[in-house]
Parts: structure tokens; sequence; C-alpha cells
């Protein structure tokens, strides 16, 4: 890996902890945070669910992918991303060539219990969350596995202890640049 810009890249589907970890990951180690979903409301004014129901799913990863290639230029910085980010080939270029990326991974039934009562998940409308939960991890699980520095479990959603872990486990990388 030839990442010279101290960045960590967050991914995972929803309901993992990308958002909170990261946020608070940064903190403790003096990185600027951002949660490219956010960046993506701040610049249209728009939250995501609308974003989805008037523009679709496809104008949306489009704003994504424009939202993630100004953000991996930035230096010394945690991302926390969108669970769908890792779709586009392009942004999988993007997130491993620019930082070290952490698979936060949680099993279907823990992300239904999280995103249980919450309206504001567009891929989770439906009757049957559970299934739609599964068929998601399904889908993206291989591909966030691949490209993946490092795999941490949130099931157990501790945030001080995953952070500890996420700190232990990324020494490494920083050593390895000397």
């Amino acid at each position: 890996m030839t990442n010279q810009s101290n960045n960590i890249f967050l991914i995972g589907p929803m309901a993992t902890g990308k958002t909170t970890i990261g946020r608070k990951l940064a903190k403790k180690i003096s990185k600027k945070f951002y949660d490219s979903d956010i960046e993506i409301t701040r610049s249209t004014g728009a939250d995501i669910p609308l974003i989805f129901e008037i523009e679709g799913d496809a104008k949306f990863r489009e704003r994504e992918t424009k939202m993630i290639s100004k953000l991996v230029l930035l230096k010394n910085i945690v991302l926390s991303t969108g669970g769908g980010v890792v779709l586009a080939e392009e942004n999988r270029k993007m997130l491993t060539e620019n930082g070290i990326v952490i698979y936060l991974k949680s099993s279907a039934r823990k992300i239904f219990n999280r995103t249980y009562e919450d309206k504001s998940r567009p891929l989770l409308q439906g009757n049957d969350r559970l299934s739609k939960i599964k068929e998601i991890l399904n889908e993206r699980g291989p591909i966030y596995r691949s490209l993946a520095n490092e795999i941490i479990d949130t099931d157990n959603f501790v945030a001080e202890e995953i952070i500890q872990e996420i700190l232990k486990r990324i020494k490494k990388y920083e050593n390895n640049k000397c």
C-alpha cells in the first residue's frame, strides 16, 4: 500500500457503527472526521431518503462517487462511508489507494435490531426488512471483505473497545511506512 495520506476509511453495511466509531476515533487520534452521507446532505441541502426518492439509486450513487473523489484527496482524515459505496468499482479503487480500509461488520439480526425503528433507511422500506438486510449482506459482504485491510465485528458494539481494536490493528500500517 502506497498510502501517504494517513487516512482511515470505514466501510460496511448500515447500522454497524461507522459514523459513531468514526467520529470518536477521529477525535481520539486528532484527525478530521467526515461522513460521506452527511457531506452529500450538506452539499445538496436534501437528506439521503429524499435524494433516493426524487433521483433514485443510480443518481444518488453518482453523487456519492463525486463526493468520495473529493474526500479521499484530503489528508489525515477518518471517513465513514455509506453502505453502498463499495458497489462502484471507481469508489473501491479510490478507497484502497488513498487510505487504510476497515470493514465494520455486523450480523443481519443485529442490523435489523438496530434499524427496527429507523424510517430513514431508503433500502429498508418495505415489509420484510430482515430478508432485505440479508440480501444486502450477501451482495456486499464479499466486496467489503475484498477491500478491507482489517475486519472488525461490531455485533457487541462497545465503541471504546472497537476504537482500541482499530488503533491496535492500524499501528502495523503506520509502522510499515517508515
